[in-house]
């Protein structure tokens, strides 16, 4: 994998180098227009055609070659003009300047639509951050759940308590990260004063643990589209504010309508990046409390189960005493 993003950015680098030194394409020159001369360059000299001399033709003076963009000289008094060289200069386009370059600031396109989107980006901006540290932080937390998970634990904590070495049991359950196993710990070691309201307060511990920032996150899908229409609003109040002036009307109009939808987008955009995680984490934790109901069932039916066999094996001896001593 190291490898092949090597060589893909390589690729990119050596693209982007050989396009930002290949040489420009020669400019087109329109039809009719000389050749361009490199002033540099020394000029050929090209023997005279032959041409039969026509006396009653004024004479020609000789034309020397002019760098692009230069004005044409113009002849001496009484010389006639030819009208190709007329048509000529007429046809040579002027050289125009290059247009500037937007500054990297300017041509950003995020920044530029956060300015066209009005001051209420800002709040916008703000519920933004908030949901993506509050999703960061959940997955975070959510993965390292995953690593504390000891299912095998479990098991033997159940063979423990249905073996009746409770002592066992609370042993391998002390210490773990795991939400089960200290629920588990919590019930065993309070139930002798009451193992079920032990196993609730346990439980209620670790769901609020797994359900924290969700109330966040649900106020987040609820808030970003309400504020992408206060968006809306302002963007069309801007905009009918401009109608009475007929100069700045349509500038003014379109800004004010690109405002309203910049502001919608971003906000629907926000809630819905919201809404995912949040019925994601939702979820997680209805698994993890429907995981912390059924481990403390278990464990009170087992619990209760020995206590049963203890009372049993206490009650018997007694009978059976009772009944001697009634003969």
């Amino acid at each position: 994998m190291k490898t092949l993003l090597t060589a893909c950015l390589f690729s990119l680098a050596l693209a982007l180098t050989s396009s930002a030194q290949s040489p420009a394409p020669p400019q087109a020159s329109p039809p009719g227009a000389p050749p361009a001369v490199n002033p540099g360059a020394p000029a050929a000299a090209s023997p005279p055609a032959a041409a039969p001399a026509n006396p009653a033709a004024p004479a020609q003076l000789p034309t020397a070659s002019l760098p692009p963009g230069a004005p044409p000289v113009p002849p001496p008094p009484g010389a006639a003009t030819s009208p190709a060289a007329t048509v000529t200069a007429t046809l040579s386009p002027a050289p125009t300047e290059a247009p500037a370059k937007p500054s990297g600031l300017s041509s950003n396109f995020l920044i530029d639509n956060f300015r066209k989107g009005g001051p209420i980006m800002w709040p916008i901006l703000i519920v933004s951050i908030i949901g993506l540290t509050v999703v960061i932080e959940r997955i975070f937390w959510w993965g390292g759940r995953w690593f504390r998970r000891d299912p095998k634990r479990i098991e033997k904590v159940f063979t423990a308590i249905e073996n009746g070495d409770v002592a066992e049991a609370s042993r391998l359950s002390r210490g773990s990260r795991d939400p089960v196993l200290r629920m588990m710990w919590n019930g065993l070691n309070h139930q002798h004063a009451s193992l079920q309201g032990a196993l609730q307060v346990a439980a209620g511990i670790e769901i609020k643990r797994a359900g924290r920032f969700l109330v966040v996150m649900d106020t987040l899908v609820t808030l970003a589209p309400l504020l992408g229409l206060l968006g809306t609003i302002t963007g069309l109040i801007r905009s009918f504010s401009f109608l009475g002036n007929e100069e700045l009307a349509v500038q003014a109009v379109t800004g004010g309508i690109a405002e309203a939808l910049i502001a919608t987008a971003c906000g629907l955009g926000i809630a819905i990046f919201s809404l995912v995680p949040f019925n994601f984490f939702t979820s997680r934790v209805s698994n993890l409390e429907f995981e912390l109901q059924t481990a403390a069932t278990n464990l009170e039916v087992m619990l209760g189960a020995q206590s049963a066999e203890r009372e049993m094996a206490i009650a018997g001896p007694a009978a059976v005493s009772g009944k001697g001593s009634s003969i």
